[in-house]
């Protein structure tokens, strides 16, 4: 079988328009979920207690839980048709997508940042407070600036990860990249190439993307051995 190309001379905008959008959905994602992660670590974290009971850590542990035992395509529907039941809210399919997928990265960014902090020695915490700080001062001053060396490589692995997993924002109407496939077969008859001209297009993003990511987690590994 031939695999028929010729059809990127008249579509290629198509795929081109696409992967903007599943650019600029992952971009506005990773950082509204690094945002929302960084928080619910710190409510999972917290020692806020009514009576015996930590509410903000039992809320945050069942929506983490909630959020990783469910597919990020149901939640993607559920966003985009409950946002207008629930809440009265007419959500356009492109913030719907950005909303779900948001949600569904900040469980998984929770547990990157609490495995970056977890990884600096606790002797810097230690050092911290025995100089007079206080934890939450030690914590914002000493832990975290040498936490993110830690958690700056993992974040660019979930921006690998949502430029994948921004696809499943066709099936609600966004006009990414998988949705560009989608139209061109339709206007094409062509069932094929198209969905590999598509894959192509995410190949490249997200080995530019991973090998940008190695460079820099070897300058800062590099600075540290400094």
């Amino acid at each position: 079988m031939k695999l028929d190309f010729s059809f990127l001379s008249e579509y290629l905008s198509y795929f081109v328009d696409g992967a903007k959008m599943t650019l600029l959905i992952s971009l506005i994602t990773v950082i509204v979920g690094s945002l929302l992660g960084s928080l619910l670590f710190f409510m999972k974290s917290s020692n806020i207690q009514i009576g015996k009971i930590k509410p903000l850590k039992i809320i945050a542990s069942i929506y983490i839980e909630i959020i990783r035992g469910t597919p990020m395509l149901l939640q993607i529907m559920i966003v985009y048709a409950g946002s207008d039941i629930v809440f009265g809210l007419d959500l356009s399919p492109l913030t719907s997508a950005i909303v779900a997928i948001s949600l569904n990265s900040a469980a998984y960014v929770s547990e990157i940042v609490r495995a970056g902090i977890e990884a600096v020695d606790n002797g810097q915490m230690e050092a911290a407070r025995s100089l007079g700080m206080k934890k939450t001062q030690a914590m914002i001053l000493v832990v975290i600036p040498q936490a993110i060396r830690n958690i700056l490589p993992a974040i660019g692995n979930e921006f690998v990860t949502i430029i994948k997993e921004s696809s499943m924002a066709s099936v609600i109407g966004v006009g990414e990249l998988m949705f560009a496939a989608k139209v061109v077969t339709g206007a094409t008859y062509i069932p094929l190439t198209p969905l590999i001209a598509s894959a192509m297009f995410y190949f490249v993003m997200t080995f530019s993307l991973g090998r940008l990511m190695s460079y820099i987690e070897r300058r800062l590994k590099a600075g540290d051995i400094r």
